[in-house]
């Protein structure tokens, strides 16, 4: 089930399909408590702005996520991997576009390093040893990515993969793809701080704000309030 039928659903008649959903469809709310990669880019000595892109699930919780992290300029919901022509949410939805729902991450690497980045992606964002799914949605578009703007962060995502499957952190072994990334689709005005806009809104509420309280109680040293 997608989250654009979830999202339709009042707080009470989803807490009643929850009940009857097979466990792994079921929300993953606890974050993984990780190290810090061991191969990480130091803080640049200047202010700056570098990009990555990152895809974990449905795009409103990692944006969601990323607003409230230190050194973050700017979370960006969109479409990364497929083509222009079908970068649009119906089409995406349909898992057949090569698009994962993504967040282009533009940030201060004096403030954050892109390693810190990915310790928020493994450890709060989104469980990623999922398969072309992510809590109850599935599908390609859901798939973990990271989206590499530069040889260096490439190197750093590859090597921090290894050393969390290496220390078997999670109980399966992580399945995020490690890509160039080539271009990014901003998704349409509505999807933008959609659950800061949303709070209340049932997907949001089981499925996002868990995240961004995960993210303030496990990394305080990352967290930044609005």
């Amino acid at each position: 089930m997608s989250h654009a039928i979830i999202r339709r659903l009042a707080i009470p008649a989803i807490v009643s399909l929850l009940v009857v959903l097979p466990a792994c469809n079921m929300p993953t709310q606890a974050a993984v408590m990780i190290p810090d990669p061991v191969v990480d880019s130091p803080l640049a000595a200047a202010k700056g702005e570098q990009t990555t892109v990152l895809a974990g699930g449905c795009f409103w919780g990692i944006q969601a996520v990323y607003e409230h992290v230190k050194g973050v300029i700017s979370a960006t919901a969109g479409y990364c991997g497929g083509s222009a022509d079908t970068a649009n949410y119906e089409t995406v939805s349909s898992g057949e576009t090569g698009h994962a729902e993504s967040v282009r991450v533009v940030y201060d690497p004096s403030q954050v390093s892109f390693g810190q980045l990915l310790k928020v992606f493994f450890s709060v964002a989104h469980n990623p040893t999922e398969l072309n799914r992510q809590g109850p949605d599935t599908g390609t578009q859901y798939r973990s990515v990271i989206f590499c703007a530069t040889d260096e962060q490439t190197k750093i995502a590859k090597a921090y993969i290894a050393q969390l499957d290496d220390a078997r952190v999670f109980s399966r072994r992580i399945v995020t793809q490690v890509v160039s990334l080539n271009a990014f689709y901003p998704a349409e005005g509505y999807h933008q701080d959609y659950a800061a806009h949303h709070p209340d809104q049932p997907y949001i509420y089981i499925n996002d704000l868990p995240k961004v309280a995960n993210l303030r109680k496990q990394l305080p040293n990352l967290y930044v309030g609005k």
